[in-house]
C-alpha cells in the first residue's frame, strides 16, 4: 500500500534548526513541513512590511533555507512552509535568489497568497459582514477600526495542492493552516481532491498534521514525559508516515533524543482540541472519537480509526489590533522577610502611581515562587520562603503612561527593603490585541503561482 512520509521541521519562528537539518538528512521523508506562525506573528510581520514593503515575510526562511536546500535536494525531499507571513511573494524572491546563487537552476518555487484580506474588510462590511468576536459576542469593526494593523484569514490547503500540481519542489505560504502543511501533500501523493472528497481520509490527514505540528511537542518536548525523553538538548522532530488507507505511523529518526510514545502523541492529539467530535480546520472537521493510539515498537505509534466530516462555511480571521503600551518590571527579594518585603513594594507603586495620577487599564503583580503559575488557587505560603519575585505588568493607553510605570519598578531598587535585586528594565512596547471572527469560505480566494529558478 502506497504510503508517505511528511516530517515537520519547525512549530514557531525562532524554533531549533538542527533537527529538521536531521529530518531533511536522514529522515528518508517526502516532504518537509515549516510551521512558524502563531496567531499574532502576521501583526508584528505587517508593521515590518509598513517600514519595508520587501519585508513581512518570517527571517528565518532564508538561513533555514540555505542550511536545508542541500540535504532537500540530494534526498528528493519537497518543502512546505508557511515562513511566507504576510509577505510570500517576498519571501519567495528572495528564496528564488538564494537558490541561484547556490547553484539550484530549474528548481521550482510555489508561492500561496490571499489569506490577507486587511484590504478588503470595508467590502466586507458593505456585504454586511458584522465581524462577531468569537471570544466576546462584540460585534462590528468600529470600536477598533483606525487600529487595525493585520487581518488574515485561516486559509486551507488548497493553494499548496495548486503549487504541488504545478511542479514546486518549495511551497512558501502565508497564513495556512498549521496541519494544512500536512494535509496538502498527502492529497496530492494520494490524488484527493475536495470536488469528490472523502472526509474519513481527509479527517485522517488533518488529525496526523495536527500531532506533528507542534514538533517536538510530540517527541517528549513541554510533555509529562520530560523524564522519559532523552537527550533534550537533541531532541529528534516528528515524522508522520501516512498510508493510503487513511492509518498513520508517527515516529523519528531513529537515535535522535527524545521520545515517542502513546502519551506523547495523546498529549498532543488534545492540545487545543475543544470539542473532540468536531476539530475544526479550513479542510474539514476531524472526529477523534473512533481513533486508537497504539505503540508498535521503539518511537513508533500507529494512529487509527480517525474520521471527518465535510469543510466548515466558513473561516476564520484574526484581526490584529493596536491596544495601548505595556510596562513590566521585575524585582527579587531576599531572606529574611523576603515575602514581607514584596508585598511592601506593590503597595509602594500602587501609591506611587496614585501620586502621580497615572490609572493603567490594567495592573498585575505576580509572586514568583508562589502564585505567579495558579494564581488565586495557589495554597498558603511556606511560614517563611528563602526567596521571592515581585514581577510587575500594566498595559497603559500611551507610551509615556507606561514608561512612568517602567520607572516606578525600577525606583524599587532604592525604596525596596535591604536585600532587593532586580532585573535589566525592559522599555514599554506596543500591545497588538486579537480579535477572532468568521467570514464565508466564498469571501476568500488563493492566488497560487509557480516559478522556476
Amino acid at each position: 500500500m502506497k504510503k508517505i512520509r511528511i516530517g515537520n521541521g519547525s512549530a514557531y519562528w525562532g524554533d531549533m534548526l538542527e533537527p529538521a537539518i536531521e529530518l531533511a538528512d536522514k529522515g528518508n521523508l517526502n516532504y518537509l513541513g515549516l510551521d512558524h506562525l502563531a496567531e499574532l506573528t502576521l501583526a508584528i510581520l505587517q508593521r515590518m512590511k509598513a517600514k519595508n514593503p520587501e519585508e513581512g515575510y518570517i527571517s528565518d526562511l532564508i538561513p533555514w533555507t540555505e542550511a536545508l536546500l542541500p540535504h532537500t535536494r540530494k534526498n528528493g525531499v519537497k518543502m512546505v512552509t508557511n515562513a511566507g507571513g504576510a509577505n510570500p511573494e517576498g519571501g519567495a524572491r528572495k528564496v528564488i535568489e538564494l537558490a541561484r546563487r547556490m547553484g539550484h537552476e530549474g528548481m521550482k518555487i510555489g508561492v500561496v497568497s490571499g489569506d490577507d484580506v486587511l484590504p478588503k474588510l470595508a467590502e466586507y462590511e458593505q456585504q454586511g459582514f458584522t465581524f462577531k468576536n468569537l471570544d466576546t459576542g462584540e460585534e462590528g469593526l468600529d470600536r477598533i477600526r483606525k487600529d487595525i494593523v493585520a487581518a488574515n484569514t485561516y486559509v486551507g490547503s488548497e493553494g499548496i495542492l495548486e503549487a504541488l500540481r504545478g511542479g514546486a519542489e518549495m511551497v512558501i505560504t502565508g497564513r495556512v493552516s498549521d496541519s494544512a502543511l500536512a494535509v496538502g501533500p498527502i492529497m496530492h501523493e494520494f490524488g484527493w481532491t475536495f470536488e469528490k472528497p472523502d472526509w474519513n481520509k481527509i479527517g485522517a490527514a488533518i488529525t496526523a498534521g495536527h500531532i506533528i505540528e507542534c514538533a517536538c511537542f510530540c517527541t517528549g518536548g513541554g510533555s509529562g514525559q520530560w523524564r522519559e525523553a532523552k537527550e533534550a538538548w537533541r531532541i529528534g522532530f516528528p515524522i508522520a508516515e501516512f498510508r493510503e488507507d487513511g492509518n498513520v505511523l508517527i515516529t523519528k529518526v531513529p537515535g535522535s533524543g527524545g521520545i515517542v510514545n502513546e502519551w506523547t502523541v495523546k498529549e498532543q492529539l488534545s492540545y487545543e482540541v475543544n470539542d473532540p467530535f468536531n476539530y475544526y480546520m479550513p479542510d474539514g472537521i476531524a472526529d477523534y472519537t473512533n481513533l486508537r493510539v497504539a505503540q508498535t515498537g521503539p518511537d513508533q505509534v500507529r494512529v487509527t480509526g480517525m474520521g471527518g466530516k465535510p469543510r466548515p462555511d466558513t473561516l476564520k480571521v484574526c484581526i490584529g489590533y493596536r491596544n495601548g503600551f505595556v510596562a513590566e518590571g521585575l524585582l527579587l527579594f531576599s531572606w529574611p522577610d523576603a515575602l514581607e518585603k514584596a508585598k511592601r513594594s506593590e503597595e509602594i507603586v500602587r501609591k506611587r502611581l496614585e501620586l502621580l495620577g497615572v490609572k493603567p487599564v490594567d495592573l498585575r503583580f505576580d509572586y514568583v515562587g508562589l502564585n505567579a503559575l495558579h494564581g488565586s488557587v495557589s495554597g498558603p505560603p511556606p511560614a517563611e520562603v528563602q526567596e521571592v519575585g515581585l514581577r510587575l505588568a500594566a498595559r497603559c493607553r500611551t507610551a509615556e503612561e507606561a514608561d512612568v510605570v517602567r520607572r516606578e519598578a525600577t525606583h524599587l531598587w532604592t525604596l525596596g527593603g535591604v536585600g532587593t535585586a532586580f532585573g535589566v528594565p525592559v522599555r514599554p512596547r506596543p500591545i497588538v490585541s486579537l480579535w477572532p471572527t468568521l467570514i464565508p469560505r466564498d469571501a476568500v480566494r488563493q492566488v497560487v503561482s509557480v516559478e522556476t529558478v
